[in-house]
């Protein structure tokens, strides 16, 4: 798929942050993509787009697969986020997905650099547990990668875990090509140099160490799009579950006093019926008597 359009990712990271907004007060995707489409440019494709998603999630009650089917607007990796946040198997959520997406469409529609892009994509896969090899997969279809940035983006997933990220980086960036040629000026790299100087130095003063402290470096000294951070359990959700719960019992104590003073407690109420045990099927065990010998 070609680059789209600047006009194209303004407007999907408006469409993007309202979704993720809408369904975060509480409406149904369904209904949200379904007016959401009056709101863009009619002048872009994503009208059309959404249009699809919303046919797509009343029939099957998924955006991913949709979105791997507009393989010539949306990238896979989009549709890769969406479709893990979908998943069964996983604890990622879906405006978490959202937001991601949100701020690389605004990084695209700015003034991307392949090494922002990769950057941004990569800390999104690790700080999400999105799983590497189908991750960077995605990563090297997208259009804003040459055909080098393709060989390296696949090479990683060959050596994820066996080299330093840093060092991946610095090997791959002029500062690592300036500095190997002060001392043998006719170094010729075995590879296509793909990062900046500074980048280069960032990485060699992160080696070692955890790789989000070069994100955040990178993020600092260099303005890369920042990739938003899980978001934690909040205290007061969970205290209010457990004061319910509590309340619940209390109340349920009361009315078993209040029918003890009376002497009318109904101990059958409280006994575990049956059909909501799993235990033994309804006449297990009960002898039968057989007609023929009788």
């Amino acid at each position: 798929m070609p680059v789209l359009d600047r006009e194209e990712y303004i407007e999907q990271a408006y469409f993007l942050h309202a979704f993720r907004e809408r369904v975060l007060d509480g409406l149904p995707s369904q209904e949200v993509l379904a007016r959401i489409g009056e709101e863009l440019l009619a002048t872009t494709r994503l009208p059309i787009a959404v249009s699809f998603l919303h046919a797509e999630i009343k029939a099957n009650g998924l955006i991913g697969p949709a979105m791997e089917r507009l393989a010539h607007y949306f990238t896979p990796f989009q549709a890769y986020v969406i479709s893990q946040a979908e998943a069964d198997f996983t604890r990622f959520p879906m405006d978490q997905a959202l937001l991601i997406l949100e701020r690389e469409a605004k990084f695209k529609g700015e003034a991307p650099t392949p090494a922002g892009l990769f950057v941004y994509q990569f800390e999104a896969l690790s700080r999400n547990r999105l799983g590497y090899i189908k991750g960077l997969a995605a990563m090297a279809k997208d259009p804003h990668y040459s055909d080098d940035w393709r060989d390296y983006i696949l090479t990683l997933m060959h050596r994820i875990g066996d080299v330093d990220f840093a060092d991946l980086i610095f090997i791959r960036s002029s500062f690592f090509l300036t500095e190997r040629r002060k001392r043998d000026p006719e170094y010729i790299p075995k590879f296509p140099t793909l990062f900046g100087e500074k980048e280069g130095k960032i990485a060699r003063a992160n080696r070692g160490r955890d790789p989000m402290y070069l994100f955040s470096a990178l993020q600092r000294q260099l303005g890369y799009p920042e990739v938003p951070r899980p978001r934690r359990p909040e205290e007061s959700e969970a205290r209010i579950a457990l004061l319910e719960l509590r309340v619940s019992q209390l109340e349920n104590r009361l009315k078993a006093a209040e029918h003890e003073l009376h002497n009318d407690l109904d101990i059958s109420q409280f006994a575990v019926k049956p059909e909501e045990t799993a235990g033994a099927p309804t006449g297990w065990g009960t002898r039968t008597i057989d007609l023929d010998q009788s």
